[in-house]
């Protein structure tokens, strides 16, 4: 007993000390970059800055992560497509664009070579809602039926952003073309909105930075594109996480949608991951950013980049890197799918091994018609024909399994709150479905959940192979002819995957 505390107590310091080395650096690289040095701190603090409210916020700390390793803030690159640059820990080639002088505002961008795109960060940035050209967003979904999706994404006007530039501005545009192409390349996106962000932020002098809000904490600026889509969301909050770390937050930041989109039942993750929510459009004024920061799309990170890139990676447990890096392994993503689990309050200290006192969890994750958004019909591609037939064959050979107890769990995920639909996951020793959205919620499964994907003739797409790869979970494929699945190689691979189990 003696021996079980003593290692509890190394394992408790070790994420005590990773956490509070993050928090360390944040303060070191934040005092020298977003702050005057310390003569210009003597000087008379300028008084023609007039906002008309501070906005202070609570911030979420940051959960201790079993898997948590330190992001690191130093100018160094990570080995060119190494697992730990796929996986955002690479965003090392800094450049100041705009140094603080004298209290004014700063503006700098660390771009990944990996994976070509830019985590950007800015004090003192001002958003004027009003040159930005889109919906107001967050409405409900049944008052915005038929509404374009030129509507929701943001057409930004010059000064949509800018920067406290100081008393003296040389210059009107923070960037030019050059920096743009470098920095934040447009890439195989069509309609790029970071950057055209970015391209459209002036720097104006500190006696016509006037405010009608502050948010004083950190916040997170994102732009979404297919919100309602769960693999795009998640590559989505993947990148805002990253960020978040990459910038040293010492707490969870508070988010900005630069979109138009309507509320979607997938806000509930992002209000559970993050600090607080809201809409540029839903300020009522120009809005001053003490920190501000811009999360790369969801299609700069290596769950979309690895569609189209061999990213030869591998999951492996973070101690096992902390001891012996490996630029083939990564913790990051079990990282991730840790902190989706600590947002909605499910224990991360659960482990898997031997069999279960009340039985394995199979989980069939199922495809439902449902009303996404305004320009959805509510209705879902057939990825499987006779799913409901593979359903009650299962639950059959389910309750007549002689190996020991299976309890298979009907995923009706539409009907489901994302909290249950993550619970659902952590319970799950056995996780099968066809290939569909539904299945990136892998990323929030433990260690030895084992992974059956039936992929469809019409849908062979290396997804869940993928991630399964990437957080170290025995993976599986049926790949059929058609969409139609024979229920009894299903049971069979089932029955296989079960006496690996030792059931």
């Amino acid at each position: 007993m003696n021996r079980r505390t003593t290692l509890l107590v190394r394992t408790l310091l070790f994420l005590f000390v990773l956490n509070s080395f993050s928090l360390f650096l944040y303060f070191i690289t934040h005092k020298t970059s977003s702050s005057p040095s310390s003569s210009l701190q003597l000087k008379k603090p300028r008084t023609y800055l007039t906002p008309l409210s501070h906005q202070t916020h609570f911030s979420k700390p940051w959960p201790i992560l079993p898997s948590y390793l330190p992001w690191s803030q130093a100018p160094t690159t990570a080995p060119p497509r190494s697992c730990e640059a796929y996986f955002g820990n690479g965003f090392m080639r800094r450049r100041d664009l705009l140094l603080s002088r004298g209290g004014a505002g700063w503006f700098r961008c660390r771009h990944s070579d990996t994976l070509r795109s830019s985590v950007c960060e800015g004090g003192r940035l001002r958003m004027v809602p009003e040159r930005i050209a889109m919906a107001k967003g967050g409405e409900d979904l049944s008052a915005v039926m038929g509404r374009r999706e030129e509507e929701e994404l943001p057409a930004f006007q010059n000064g949509a952003f800018e920067v406290d530039g100081g008393e003296v501005v040389d210059r009107e545009f923070l960037v030019d073309k050059k920096f743009l192409d470098e920095y934040v390349p447009r890439g195989g996106i069509d309609r790029h909105t970071m950057r055209d962000l970015i391209a459209k932020i002036r720097i104006v002098r500190g006696k016509d930075f006037q405010c009608d809000e502050w948010i004083e904490e950190p916040a997170l600026l994102v732009t979404r594109f297919e919100y309602a889509n769960l693999f795009h969301t998640v590559t989505d909050w993947y990148s805002a996480y990253v960020s978040s770390r990459v910038t040293g937050l010492p707490n969870r930041p508070h988010l900005i949608f630069v979109d138009g989109h309507c509320a979607a039942p997938l806000e509930e993750t992002w209000r559970a991951l993050f600090s607080s929510l809201r809409y540029a459009k839903n300020f009522s004024g120009s809005v001053c950013f003490r920190h501000a920061i811009l999360s790369p799309l969801g299609y700069e990170t290596a769950l979309f980049k690895g569609l189209t890139e061999d990213i030869d990676c591998y999951g492996a447990p973070a101690q096992e890197l902390w001891q012996n890096p490996d630029d083939h392994k990564t913790a990051r993503l079990s990282e991730f799918g840790e902190m989706v689990r600590a947002a909605f309050g499910l224990p991360l200290n659960v482990h898997r091994g031997g069999k279960p006192l009340f039985g394995h969890n199979i989980l069939f994750v199922r495809r439902e018609d449902y009303l996404a958004h305004p320009r959805h019909g509510g209705k879902v591609e057939s990825r499987l024909s006779n799913e409901q037939e593979v359903f009650d064959s299962l639950k059959s050979w389910a309750s007549n399994y002689k190996g020991c107890k299976i309890n298979l769990v009907n995923g009706l995920f539409a009907h489901m709150s994302m909290k249950d639909q993550v619970r659902a996951i952590q319970d799950a020793s056995v996780i099968i479905g066809a290939h569909g959205a539904g299945l990136t919620h892998i990323v929030s499964a433990l260690p030895k959940t084992v992974i059956l994907e039936i992929i469809s003739s019409y849908f062979r797409r290396p997804h869940f192979a993928y991630i399964s790869r990437w957080k170290g979970l025995e993976y599986h494929a049926i790949n059929l002819a058609g969409s139609h699945a024979d229920t009894g190689t299903v049971i069979k691979e089932l029955v296989d995957i079960m006496k690996s189990l030792g059931c």
